[in-house]
């Protein structure tokens, strides 16, 4: 089988390998899509602590079992050959205090794979640990169920936030994420939700998903301050505009990964006297078995989110397509036999 393997910093290239075997409680999976992530770009920079190369990236995905390993089905699970499904791509050491004290995204040992530790499902097939192996429902479109990883990191989102009923949101973003985070604001109780985007073809995306209020800048809103205010940019700009729309008493949200050596300006004193809440959330938490359901009731609007679908010898158009900005969510569907254009942008 083929894969794509992260060599080296700044390196990749396309390798021949063995269809790997399940081990004790592993199963293999025919790998559907994988969505590309910012997280996929840090790793191959050389930008994420405790990257090993070579390894294979793509963390975001869905497939078919194709085989069980010893064991799998001794407990709780119940899969079989044939299932389609999702991986929850994240691991823990559950020894340490934050896991103890159930706050296992925060764990030192954190890892995931495609980014530390086990290889991605950038590959033709790939293993995954049956604890986080969710099935999904026989019609489910496999290629838009790549989208419940991050799915799952936006429900996280939102449970760090107050989510009071009848609360103004501001996002700043207007990317997969942000996206995401305004298609669930309702469901989270929102009176209105405003999502701001330098590129006017995001933001006609966002009406495809039925956001109505949409401006290239918060200074055309109707509202001059948020009770909620959630940045999914990580730009530094964006997240010192977004800090003085926060209403007093309100919530300003630090969704977005901004870059680890960048900082922003606030003022510490209207922190103190508007009794302003900071909160960030990390990857997802108790969210991922939550995303699997919500996706499959329909709470997000997937097919608007896909753009680009790209095989394995197209990977470096599809990463550089990223890098630019271009397009909206870019997936890599390792069994295709071409690669497409699947919305116009």
């Amino acid at each position: 089988m083929r894969a794509v393997v992260f060599t080296g910093t700044g390196e990749f290239e396309i390798q021949e390998r063995e269809v790997p075997r399940p081990g004790f409680k592993e199963v293999l999976i025919e790998t559907a899509a994988v969505g590309i992530c910012g997280t996929d770009v840090h790793v191959l920079d050389g930008e994420f602590e405790g990257t090993e190369y070579p390894i294979v990236p793509g963390h975001e995905t869905s497939g078919t079992v194709l085989a069980l390993g010893e064991g799998v089905n001794d407990g709780a699970l119940d899969l079989a050959v044939g299932d389609r499904v999702v991986v929850s791509p994240n691991t823990f050491c559950g020894e340490c205090e934050f896991c103890f004290t159930g706050r296992q995204n925060l764990c030192p040992f954190w890892s995931g794979m495609g980014v530390s530790g086990a290889d991605g499902a950038v590959q033709e097939t790939f293993v995954a640990p049956a604890r986080n192996v969710f099935r999904l429902a026989p019609g489910t479109d496999l290629h838009q169920a790549a989208l419940i990883e991050p799915l799952a990191c936006a429900i996280h989102g939102w449970d760090v936030l107050p989510r009071r009923l009848g609360d103004h949101v501001l996002i700043y973003g207007a990317g997969t994420m942000g996206l995401m985070m305004a298609q669930l604001a309702s469901r989270a109780g929102a009176a209105s939700v405003t999502l701001v985007d330098l590129n006017e073809d995001r933001l006609r995306v966002a009406e495809e998903c039925g956001i109505e209020l949409r401006h290239t800048s918060a200074d055309d809103a109707a509202r001059e301050k948020w009770e909620v205010v959630i940045d999914c940019t990580g730009s530094i700009r964006a997240i010192e505009d977004a800090l003085g729309r926060v209403k007093v008493g309100g919530t300003f949200h630090d969704f977005g990964v901004a870059p680890a050596d960048q900082t922003a300006r606030f003022s510490p004193f209207r922190v103190f006297r508007q009794e302003l809440n900071i909160v960030g959330s990390m990857a997802y938490h108790n969210s991922f078995g939550r995303a699997v359901e919500m996706f499959e009731a329909g709470a997000i609007d997937a097919a608007p989110l896909l753009s680009h679908s790209f095989v394995l010898d197209d990977y470096a158009e599809a990463l550089a397509m990223f890098r630019e900005g271009r397009g909206r969510k870019i997936q890599i569907r390792p069994n295709d036999t071409e690669s497409r254009v699947l919305l116009a942008c």
